[in-house]
């Protein structure tokens, strides 16, 4: 499903500028009410998969949302249509999220959690590269038939639709668990732990200290690098970050996980050190790359924490809060970084950032000592 929506992606903002006339306002406008509204449906989803006692329908059901908007964007005639298409699809990916992490947590066996969620997370991001590149090469091939390329990346969406829907089975023993009475109420967010919480309050803070990629991009163009080329950089860091995703996360069944997500963001720290020191394209990627292993490290390891400490009957509304939580970090952090880029330049924007990591470090620590104090 990642290759077939980073296909349309990577093509949609010029799709939207050069074919149907949009200006850059209504190209920012159609991706911030989008992104917020799968944040927001990541929390209700996650809630009702609980209430339901069934993760499985809500997942397959948000996959196939976000499958069918994929005809709409060839056959789009306006930016209205653009937009219903952008936001049902993010719909689709909020209404599958928590449910489909909820019911990996069913289907991994607890040894290989770690593993399972660094597998995930590793796929993921080779849809965000593979999407791209995909996109670029089918452009050069058709000349330039934005729409004949969306009609081309529907074709992935379909086989996700049918991989969940054949391939994919919810334990036995999932569905016949008693639901408890908070839950079936709609409120599972009472039986969660103390030490879930403190993972949701110290996860908020860490990605405090992350803004958008976007960001990445725009660092190297201010050090020379033309233009063109600069989105090479988010595929190179896509590469590093699914290579490290799963070795990671099977690092983390062989002991405790709290050491590895310390470390990746301490690698995130280094990067932004490097990244506001650059005065060219190649110290630029070396901070670019740094920030990929920092995610490899630290993003399915988050995953896997929610499944450990969150109980069974609980875990689509668990998955749910923390992907809100993250989502209004990240954004919060991303406003910062723009108006620190504004006002003081791109050094001071990341050197900032690497300030946030150490105060963000000193609650991992924190986190730490709690969870395993209260789990």
């Amino acid at each position: 499903m990642d290759v077939s929506s980073e296909m349309i992606h990577a093509l949609l903002p010029l799709f939207l500028v050069s074919v149907l006339g949009a200006s850059a306002i209504s190209v920012g406008l159609i991706e911030g009410v989008a992104e917020a509204t799968a944040s927001i449906t990541k929390v209700l989803s996650g809630a009702l998969s609980d209430r339901l006692g069934r993760h499985k329908p809500l997942a397959l059901a948000g996959y196939a949302l976000a499958a069918v908007t994929k005809p709409i964007f060839p056959l789009a005639r306006s930016i209205e249509w653009v937009f219903a298409a952008r936001l049902v699809d993010r719909i689709g990916k909020g209404v599958r999220g928590a449910p489909r992490d909820a019911l990996m947590a069913e289907l991994a066996p607890q040894e290989l959690r770690g593993a399972s969620y660094g597998l995930r997370q590793a796929l993921d991001t080779t849809g965000a590269f593979v999407g791209p590149l995909l996109a670029t090469l089918f452009m050069v091939a058709t000349g330039g038939a934005f729409r004949v390329v969306f009609w081309i990346a529907t074709a992935p969406a379909l086989v996700a639709v049918a991989l969940m829907l054949l391939g994919v089975d919810e334990p036995p023993a999932a569905r016949e668990t008693p639901v408890p009475s908070p839950v079936r109420d709609g409120a599972a967010w009472r039986i969660l732990p103390r030490a879930y919480w403190w993972l949701v309050a110290s996860a908020g803070l860490l990605t405090l200290a992350r803004f958008s990629e976007a960001f990445l991009i725009l660092r190297a163009q201010s050090v020379g690098l033309r233009p063109a080329l600069a989105p090479l950089m988010l595929v190179a860091m896509n590469v590093v970050y699914a290579g490290f995703s799963y070795p990671a996360g099977r690092l983390s069944d062989r002991g405790s996980r709290f050491p590895l997500l310390f470390s990746g963001f301490a690698i995130l720290g280094v990067a932004d050190l490097v990244l506001a020191a650059a005065s060219g394209p190649w110290l630029v990627l070396s901070g670019v790359l740094l920030w990929g292993i920092h995610l490899g490290l630290t993003q399915g390891l988050l995953s896997a924490l929610v499944a450990d400490a969150a109980p069974a009957s609980a875990r689509g509304t668990a998955f749910g809060i923390l992907n809100f939580v993250l989502g209004v970090a990240l954004l919060m952090a991303s406003a910062l970084a723009g108006w620190l880029w504004q006002r003081r330049g791109p050094p001071a924007t990341f050197l900032a950032g690497a300030v946030l990591v150490l105060v963000a470090l000193g609650a991992v620590a924190l986190m730490g000592r709690r969870y395993k104090a209260t789990s």
